[in-house]
């Protein structure tokens, strides 16, 4: 069982920059992030595997959002740069043991989400 707990969530200004935390009990061969606006279906952000051989992100964030993990630390981060309102949703961290993709269906630890708030 891999427990993950995330941090880092606020509320910033559109243009602005925040850096989520996820930090997990155990070593998952992957890790990411997702996230889910009010009303709409939770959607793929960004995932990584644990030596960061692979590495995927979302057209939508491409160029702004930097996924990065740290081993000995058991925690991956998401730095989130040039904030747009639409980037408002809760974001959630993923793990799985032994898969990585773009699908919630692919992973199967959860973390209870942090809110994200951009003003415009």
């Amino acid at each position: 069982q891999v427990q993950l707990v995330e941090s880092g969530g606020g509320l910033v200004q559109a243009g602005g920059s925040l850096r989520l935390s996820c930090a997990a009990s155990l070593r998952a061969f992957s890790m990411g992030w997702f996230r889910q606006a009010p009303g709409k279906e939770r959607e793929f952000v960004a995932a990584m595997s644990w030596n960061g051989g692979m590495i995927y992100y979302a057209d939508s964030v491409k160029g702004r959002f930097t996924i990065s993990r740290d081993n000995a630390k058991n925690t991956l981060y998401l730095q989130m740069n040039s904030l747009k309102p639409e980037d408002t949703a809760v974001y959630y961290c993923a793990a799985d043991r032994l898969r990585i993709g773009a699908s919630p269906t692919e992973y199967g630890y959860w973390g209870q989400g942090t809110q994200v708030t951009v003003s415009s």
